[in-house]
């Protein structure tokens, strides 16, 4: 496969990133228009007919955190590339590293109170000050300790959410006890479980100052993200440096070896998601069951999916890497944090209050067509701009501030 050339290696990074800024723009799209239950289940918020409810399974099938595991994978890899530049510089890539993180824990604090409640960008920046402690381990050291770190997120989970489902089964079956079922109820009319539909639309359909106001008072959500996440997005990032140390994201592997790892991880993917979509469905996109397959059941096959697309991907971008397509792709991933930025900028002007207002008033399947004009613009600005300028606008913004100097733009 071609791919051993440093230019190629670059492009197959940046088309990558690419199409994970596309991607997860599909899954968050209902975030930016909906109430976020809606994200959980189609039962909270526009669900009512057959073709919501059909297109919130796909969705669920083939891209929910999908998008965003690939965002983490590709963020790990990109940190080993920027330490290793460092190390090959003789800079401290502790400092650098560090540096970087600090700034984007401040970019994603800014991005969650002032534009999107949807921030990854400062669980990445925390997470990432983890990830850098494992730098020097080899391939294989980090993919074991991955699956350790995942494994031991998914029985903590567990305990919690299919404990739920237990209690659940059981407080609804004829002749349960009256404790049990106040418990069950209770439970059920908690905060934690409450869709608070009618207050998600008068807020977002209200004033910029009501939305900040709202996001400040619950100032603590990114930080207690973080905790909720780090068991996922850690394994991931980790899994990201050593798919870049043994050159996987790099396009060094033979097409054989892409095509192996896409059979074995997207076809058992696909089942497995289908089952817990089936699932969910089959409780008629229960609260509880919704949940639990969001944060448990679908953990497994997210993750394999997640790996399955990457393979599958790098022989697309192996294969087509000399078209315009995958340059513009790739012009798109190497202004991804610009992309990511703006896109939160544009769709919040279009959903709330304070632009157009089209908050809760339109479906899933229509909500597809902003996916795609956001795509298309995404495709359209970023070669342009990066044929004339070093970097992407914030991208040359986080590395002027993390390297404290004004950094070189035009080219």
């Amino acid at each position: 496969m071609e791919g051993t050339s440093g230019a190629v290696r670059h492009i197959s990074l940046d088309a990558m990133r690419g199409f994970a800024v596309m991607g997860i723009l599909a899954m968050n799209i209902v975030a930016f228009a909906m109430p976020f239950w809606a994200y959980i289940t189609p039962l909270a918020y526009g669900g009512e007919t057959t073709a919501e409810r059909g297109a919130w399974v796909i969705s669920y099938v083939l891209l929910d955190g999908k998008m965003r595991g690939f965002f983490s994978l590709l963020f790990g890899a990109s940190m080993m590339l920027i330490i290793e530049r460092a190390d090959a510089k003789q800079e401290s890539a502790a400092k650098v590293h560090y540096s970087r993180m600090l700034w984007l824990a401040i970019f994603g604090l800014a991005h969650f109170y002032f534009i999107w409640f949807g921030d990854i960008l400062f669980l990445y920046a925390a997470v990432g000050c983890l990830a850098f402690l494992f730098r020097k381990w080899e391939p294989r050291r980090l993919i074991k300790w991955a699956l350790i770190i995942f494994s031991v997120h998914l029985v903590l989970f567990g305990l919690q959410f299919v404990g739920l489902q237990v209690m659940q089964f059981f407080a609804t079956q004829p002749g349960a006890s009256a404790d049990l079922v106040k418990q069950y109820k209770d439970i059920m009319a908690s905060a934690d479980f409450d869709f608070g539909t009618a207050k998600q639309l008068a807020l977002h359909r209200g004033d910029y100052g009501g939305i900040v106001a709202d996001k400040l008072g619950n100032w603590g959500k990114p930080f207690g993200g973080m905790l909720q996440s780090v068991g996922e997005t850690l394994p991931l990032m980790m899994f990201g440096m050593a798919m870049k140390k043994n050159g996987f994201l790099t396009g060094e592997w033979e097409c054989a070896d892409y095509v192996r790892w896409a059979r074995k991880m997207i076809i058992p993917g696909l089942i497995l998601s289908g089952l817990v979509a089936a699932m969910v469905v089959m409780a008629n996109y229960d609260k509880i069951t919704a949940i639990a397959a969001f944060f448990i059941w679908s953990a497994i096959p997210r993750t394999m999916l997640t790996i399955g697309y990457a393979a599958l991907l790098m022989l697309v971008i192996g294969r087509y890497a000399g078209s315009a397509f995958i340059a513009s792709v790739a012009a798109a991933g190497q202004a991804a944090f610009t992309n990511y930025l703006v896109t939160s900028i544009a769709m919040t002007t279009i959903f709330y209050g304070y632009g157009f207002s089209l908050y809760g008033h339109l479906g899933r399947v229509e909500l597809w067509f902003f996916v795609i004009g956001a795509w298309a613009v995404m495709l359209l600005w970023s070669k342009p701009w990066l044929e004339r300028f070093r970097y992407g606008p914030l991208e040359w913004l986080w590395r002027s501030l993390a390297r404290i100097k004004v950094q070189p733009l035009r080219r």
